[in-house]
């Protein structure tokens, strides 16, 4: 990570994520603050975004000229050595700079539907990622960071950071080594953005697929996710096409993406098609596995010439856990705790199975896992989807984000109109974060349908972070959250799943952590956070989705209008509960896997399948197939390399909070109100053992070899596990 772009800019996770973390920028902007276009009488034209370069995609170019001209004024500034105060507002006005090209190119990357767009945003991120390398190398810089860290004249605790932290990650980007090292590090860097661009690339144009004859192996209710595919049976034509025709068999294609593969899992009851689905989902795309292995490689290398043992040490060393010994210390006495239950659910599940098929039922493999569990929860708890999802009208859930709003913050989310061209598709809404008393504090940009050529999972992405331009100015932070669900606007069936009623909650937290941010420096704004402290606002939004308390005020019958009744969320929360070990031993692993890979490097990086399918065997209760590879489509190893257990400490901290101050009354202004002004509003620019020792004191954490963990107290109550000795 380099010095002046410090963040994770999006969010997404293994259903959704923090997403990836590119270089780091540090300063503020009086030059490019992002205002909302005025829309009284007739509308201005702007950009995308409303970045008036971004009318057309050779504004890229120009967005980037201009960022590059304006940086290079205020590295000549700093180079005159200003006071300290100034040189970390012209540091953060650098980045704040860049950050706006950085993020409006990832943006636009991953959501527009002109491919003249997507191309010129690609050549913009990859330009000016190129100027952040020259940036952070500056020595200039580097001097007048260290030369503020030791001036004791700064103001404010939050200036001492953002000093410290600059310096922390100018050297993180090399800056201390000698020139030789210097410039390996720099290709190493620019050769890991690429490899991780690389890996999301070949997961979108190699998603993988199967056909299936005929077509009535799939039950009907999810033809519509699949393409319809024709092959000619053997035999002989009598000379006429409608002899053809007759012999023209009908069948499906799945195409094996996340999304499409889940579906089939859940629903096909013929066990050869999931077989056939989950093999070919879980083998694609083929040419990741060298891209793996190069990242793999690559990450290594640079954490060595940094003077890290590991990758894993490096990522994890300035986060809560410090260390990747404490990492697996936790990992391995969570999975052993998990086990015996995990165990339990298996054999559960397996004895389901034989129930169901008899002497047909040799074993219980991994493509049974959605299909058996799904039938299973719907069976003990009278459970129907469909009568679930019909509860849960998109709209009706917008509704509820706004409950919460208002409920939690006494604030409101507003929908705005927004300026032509300001938007990237006609699907996409605008909305303000409003305050009656402060006014706006936050804009939000919601793109929540799948179409082809858009990101395929769910993710926050930021547009501009928040921070204080002057004293009576504060640029206000804008965030876009995306999502994937089916259907159109205006589309009386857009109805969400559970499933997705959780991931928009999960990705709302994220969103209202970028909101509610008040930093002096846009460095330290939202989600700009100890990667282990980052998924901690979402995990714990994810709770007022399960809340009766919070559901029966916007969960509405999409045409009865009828509440959704309290006796059909306790079966949801029922449900929910039934394979809780199976799934924390899932994430168990994934964490372990991770460390691994980025660990200290086996022999030979091509043994690295076999490693992982080992460790599946020993820390899960379910085979490994052979010959599949599930880490080639797991884009968390990508964007968070040697971080995928902060998802576990994410959970653990959420589950306390949510103990502590919120389950007693989820809508109470109190607890929203300690919410936000003792984390929400402070991003990153206090430490978060800090931040949530004050929010809800003792018990929350502890501290362990130097690192810190969670207490898993409450988690584990919740997830009916047993309390061992911790």
């Amino acid at each position: 990570m380099s010095a002046l772009i410090r963040r994770y800019a999006a969010v997404l996770c293994h259903k959704r994520m923090l997403k990836p973390n590119y270089p780091t920028l540090v300063l503020t902007c009086h030059v490019s603050t992002w205002v909302a276009p005025q829309l009284n009488g007739a509308a201005a034209t702007t950009g995308l975004y409303g970045f008036d370069h971004l009318k057309t995609p050779k504004g890229f170019q120009r967005f980037v000229d201009d960022a590059i001209e304006r940086s290079g004024e205020l590295v000549n500034y700093i180079s005159s050595m200003p006071s300290s105060a100034e040189v970390l507002r012209a540091m953060d006005e650098i980045s704040n700079t860049v950050c706006c090209v950085v993020d409006s190119a990832e943006l636009c990357r991953n959501t527009h539907p002109d491919r003249e767009f997507v191309e010129a945003a690609g050549k913009a991120s990859m330009r000016i990622n190129e100027y952040l390398h020259y940036l952070n190398t500056n020595h200039t810089l580097y001097a007048a960071v260290k030369r503020a860290e030791k001036d004791g004249h700064l103001l404010t605790k939050e200036a001492h950071r953002a000093a410290n932290q600059l310096r922390i990650d100018f050297e993180k980007g090399g800056i201390h080594l000698p020139p030789e090292k210097l410039a390996r590090v720099n290709q190493l860097h620019l050769s890991i953005l690429q490899l991780s661009r690389e890996f999301g690339e070949n997961i979108t144009i190699d998603p993988g697929y199967v056909d299936i004859f005929p077509a009535s192996r799939i039950p009907k209710h999810i033809h519509h996710l699949l393409k319809p595919v024709h092959r000619f049976t053997s035999g002989s034509s009598s000379g006429s096409l409608g002899s053809w025709n007759n012999m023209k068999e009908k069948g499906l294609r799945i195409t094996t993406d996340h999304r499409t593969l889940v579906s089939v899992m859940h629903w096909v009851s013929d066990e050869e098609v999931r077989k056939m689905a989950y093999i070919q989902g879980n083998s694609v795309p083929h040419a990741n596995l060298e891209v793996l292995d190069k990242l793999a490689a690559a990450r290594h290398e640079l954490a060595q010439m940094m003077g890290y043992r590991s990758y894993a040490e490096f990522v994890v060393k300035p986060n809560l856990a410090s260390s990747p010994e404490v990492v697996i210390s936790f990992l391995h006495e969570m999975s052993k705790m998990v086990r015996p239950r995990a165990d339990e659910e298996f054999e559960a599940i397996r004895n389901f199975k034989r129930e169901k098929c008899g002497q047909r039922c040799i074993d219980l493999e991994p493509w049974d896992e959605t299909y058996y569990t799904a039938m299973m929860k719907s069976s003990a708890h009278n459970l129907d989807s469909s009568i679930v999802a019909s509860y849960f009208p998109l709209p009706q859930c917008i509704e509820g984000l706004k409950v919460l709003v208002n409920s939690l913050f006494g604030a409101m989310l507003r929908n705005i109109p927004m300026a032509p061209g300001e938007s990237w598709h006609p699907d996409v809404l605008k909305m303000s974060l409003h305050h009656p008393e402060e006014g706006d504090l936050g804009y939000l940009y919601l793109d929540l349908y799948s179409r082809k050529g858009k990101y395929p999972g769910c993710a926050n992405f930021a547009v501009k972070g928040g921070c204080r331009i002057s004293e009576t100015e504060y640029q206000l932070p804008v965030v876009a959250l995306l999502c994937n669900f089916s259907g159109s606007p205006g589309s009386s069936t857009v109805r969400l799943n559970h499933g997705d009623v959780e991931t928009l909650f999960h990705e709302f937290g994220h969103a209202l952590h970028s909101l509610f941010s008040r930093t002096d420096y846009q460095h330290f704004s939202g989600t700009r956070v100890a990667l282990d402290f980052a998924e901690m606002p979402s995990n714990l939004f994810e709770y007022y989705a399960w809340d009766y308390r919070v559901l029966r005020t916007f969960a509405k019958h999409y045409s009865t209008g009828e509440i959704i009744p309290e006796k059909l969320v306790k079966s949801m929360q029922g449900a929910r509960d039934m394979f809780a070990a199976t799934e924390l031993q899932r994430q168990v692993f994934y964490a372990l896997a991770d460390q691994t890979l980025f660990g200290e490097q086996p022999a030979s990086p091509n043994d690295m399948s076999s490693i992982l399918a080992e460790f599946k065997m020993q820390h899960t209760s379910w085979k490994h197939v052979e010959g599949t590879n599930w880490q080639i489509r797991f884009s968390h190893l990508v964007n968070y390399g040697a971080g995928y257990y902060s998802y576990l400490y994410a959970k653990c901290f959420a589950a306390t909070i949510w103990k502590k101050l919120c389950q007693e009354d989820p809508l109470s202004l109190t607890a929203g109100t300690a919410l936000r002004t003792k984390v929400l509003q402070h991003g990153g620019s206090k430490e978060p053992a800090e931040l949530l020792n004050d929010l809800v004191g003792e018990g929350i954490l502890k501290h362990c070899d130097g690192g810190i963990v969670p207490d898993i107290t409450c988690f584990l109550e919740e997830s009916r596990l047993v309390v061992g000795s911790w």
